[in-house]
Order: C-alpha cells, then sequence, then structure tokens
C-alpha cells in the first residue's frame, strides 16, 4: 500500500488549504485513512480520520467547525479541508492508513505517506 500526501504550503492566519492522500495499492480490504500532524519538538497526533464505511472521527476539538476530511473512492483519494488556519496549526501532516477502523494512536496504522508541511504565518 502507498499513500501519496500532497496540498501543503503556506498561508497566512485565517486562510485554507486542502490536502489530499492519494492511496494505492490497497486492494479491497475493509481500512481507514487517518490524517496526523507533527509540529516541531512535538509528538505527533491524530488529527482526524475517514473509516471504510464512511464514517468520521475527530481527534482534537480544534479541527471542530474548521477541518473537513472527505473522501473521493474513484480517486482513491482522502482530503483533508482546513479552512481558518492558526499559525499553531504550522506542523507536517501526515496520512496513515489502518487495516481495519480508525484509531487514535499512530503506531496503529499500517502505512504512512511522507508527510506534507504547513505553515501558517500570523
Amino acid at each position: 500500500v502507498q499513500l501519496q500526501a500532497s496540498g501543503g504550503g503556506w498561508v497566512q492566519a485565517g486562510g485554507s488549504l486542502r490536502l489530499s492522500c492519494a492511496v494505492s495499492g490497497h486492494g479491497s480490504d475493509y481500512h481507514s485513512i487517518a490524517w496526523f500532524r507533527q509540529a516541531p519538538e512535538k509528538m505527533r497526533e491524530g488529527v482526524m480520520c475517514r473509516s471504510g464505511s464512511g464514517g468520521t472521527t475527530k481527534y482534537q476539538g480544534y479541527v471542530e467547525g474548521r477541518f473537513f476530511i472527505s473522501r473521493d473512492t474513484a480517486k482513491n483519494t482522502v482530503y483533508l479541508q482546513m479552512d481558518n488556519l492558526r499559525p499553531e496549526d504550522t506542523a507536517v501532516y501526515y496520512c496513515a492508513y489502518r487495516r481495519g477502523s480508525c484509531h487514535a494512536v499512530a503506531g496503529e496504522y499500517d502505512y504512512w505517506g511522507q508527510g506534507t508541511v504547513v505553515t501558517v504565518s500570523s
């Protein structure tokens, strides 16, 4: 299974970015795709997850009303729409694949994308 994350960049506070995670090689296994992020000198944390059944899990309070996860099944791509970005959202964002349901712990995921950098300036 391979994941290709893209869409990061530099944006001013209040702006928006849409991250993409293209998934390939997974066959028909039931799986979930999550977005994690890691800010400088901080631990990697779960942001949101989209399960194979279409359910959405939010792992952090700061995503409420600002971050939205979606999936285009035909394109095998999961998106993370991030609106009203704040400087504290600056981090490397990773997408991850897990066989089965969503999970908050990074160690539970089987495959990872390479990460895409998001920088939000004040």
